[in-house]
């Protein structure tokens, strides 16, 4: 299966639980509120969380070294296996750290009126906001750019330089607030919530 499919299966099936969370809500919060899966769903969440914040973080880091080397063979290399990766570890991994927060945050009580869950929400979806309306269509400006690339040539064209410069940044944007979230799920600070922001 083709990256591009893997990751649309993962953002459709990531809908389609927002879909029914919002449809089925009585029976997707008693769905999420099971005490006896708590130990598991924090398990899941931490290695979620912290596997998919490594991934994006190092992808970048490989991504910007292969940029640096300048030359076309190591970056087609890399691009074609942090993309595989994007799509059959990142993908899953964002559906797990949801799946699995929102259970943990089922038993915490209103998600919107707990400071730094509410706030560790908004930058999650922040992330995702970025990483959809940025990362993913220039994904499809670099694939048509590399497709064009002599890996055995000995300069990269000046507009995939762009390109993946800017991808370096959007990388950084999108990773930015996972570190916060994570800073924020990890010490559980005494901030304003959500709910209160617009009151």
């Amino acid at each position: 299966m083709k990256t591009k499919h893997v990751l649309a299966l993962f953002l459709a099936l990531m809908a389609v639980l927002i879909v029914l969370a919002l449809v089925f809500r009585e029976g997707f919060l008693a769905l999420l509120d099971q005490p006896g899966l708590l130990a598991h769903a924090r398990f899941v969440h931490i290695a979620a969380a912290t596997l998919f914040l490594a991934n994006a973080a190092f992808g970048m880091v490989w991504e910007a070294r292969s940029l640096k080397s300048g030359r076309p063979g190591p970056l087609v290399h890399t691009y074609a296996t942090v993309a595989w990766l994007d799509a059959r570890l990142s993908s899953p991994l964002i559906v797990l750290s949801l799946l699995s927060g929102l259970m943990l945050a089922a038993g915490s009580g209103d998600l919107w009126s707990v400071g730094w869950l509410s706030n560790a929400f908004v930058l999650f979806i922040l992330s995702g906001v970025v990483w959809v309306a940025s990362d993913i269509p220039t994904q499809g400006k670099v694939r048509r750019l590399m497709a064009a690339l002599d890996p055995a040539g000995v300069a990269l064209p000046a507009e995939l330089v762009r390109v993946l410069r800017l991808r370096l940044w959007i990388g950084l944007a999108g990773v930015l607030p996972l570190v916060a979230v994570l800073a924020l799920m990890v010490y559980k600070p005494e901030v304003k919530a959500v709910a209160t922001w617009f009151r």
